[in-house]
């Protein structure tokens, strides 16, 4: 359970690392880190880089919505509460070194590497998996590769399928109900160990937000995620605005 009390507190500690959307700091209380959202944008492994400005407010609170979902329909997550406007207070983990990409619909650089026209819907949902470095540029790798390497065992690829799944399924059904489709998105998953440090789960970490999702409205296929700052379309603000109004997400802030 959350320490109690914390709601509009910063409560932040020593921090422990900064990347390119959030920094993180120690918690509270033993085994707890808090998320800090940051407006920073980046894209093409950081070559790119800006500012949306309101971003981490609503990445935030978007990324609180989809994980209480989530935990809803069963499926445990890092998440534990949402402090303020920008922080969020989530369970410690050790992160498996694998990005989780699910494609409903070919886009971005799958399109690219196979030549097969953005846009087009997949016959079923395709997962990928790709070694998270940043100074490897995030290579795909495939099941082989994590096995051999020890990235992650058996039992714990088959546990990533099965929620990967479930999430794939849920998500897409929220999001088509406020008229967007779900085109593609990564995942992250954490060991959750038991206070003893021998047993653990697997839960899902990081965020749910357009940074790392595509999003499409549904009638006019345009473009409501990161998209917009990777290509130079503009409108990045009014796009993510849009999607956190769509699934009713206050952005009012107390800051």
């Amino acid at each position: 359970m959350p320490p109690e009390n914390l709601k509009g507190e910063t409560s932040r500690g020593e921090k422990l690392y900064e990347g390119k959307a959030k920094t993180l700091y120690k918690g509270p209380v033993p085994g707890t880190i808090i998320q800090y959202f940051k407006d920073d944008a980046t894209a093409f492994n950081a070559q790119k880089k800006g500012t949306i400005t309101g971003k981490g407010i609503i990445n935030n609170k978007m990324t609180e919505l989809v994980m209480k979902n989530l935990e809803h329909i069963g499926i445990p997550t890092h998440f534990l509460e949402r402090l303020s406007d920008r922080e969020q207070l989530v369970r410690k983990v050790e992160i498996v070194p694998l990005e989780v990409i699910v494609r409903n619909i070919v886009a971005g650089t799958m399109a690219k590497r196979l030549g097969i026209e953005e846009g087009t819907p997949l016959e079923r949902p395709l997962i990928e998996f790709s070694l998270k470095d940043d100074s490897l540029g995030d290579p795909l790798i495939a099941e082989e590769h994590i096995l051999s390497l020890d990235l992650a065992d058996e039992a714990e690829l088959a546990e990533i399928f099965d929620m990967t799944r479930q999430i794939n399924d849920f998500l897409r059904g929220m999001f088509a109900g406020v008229g967007i489709n779900l085109v593609d998105f990564k995942l992250e998953y954490g060991r959750l160990y038991d206070d003893d440090g021998e047993g653990y789960c697997l839960i899902l970490a990081d965020e749910f937000s357009p940074d790392n999702c595509r999003l499409w409205d549904m009638v006019t296929n345009e473009k409501l995620d990161k998209d917009r700052f990777r290509r130079d379309l503009g409108g990045e603000v009014d796009a993510y605005r849009e999607v956190a109004r769509r699934l009713g997400i206050s952005l009012e802030t107390a800051d």
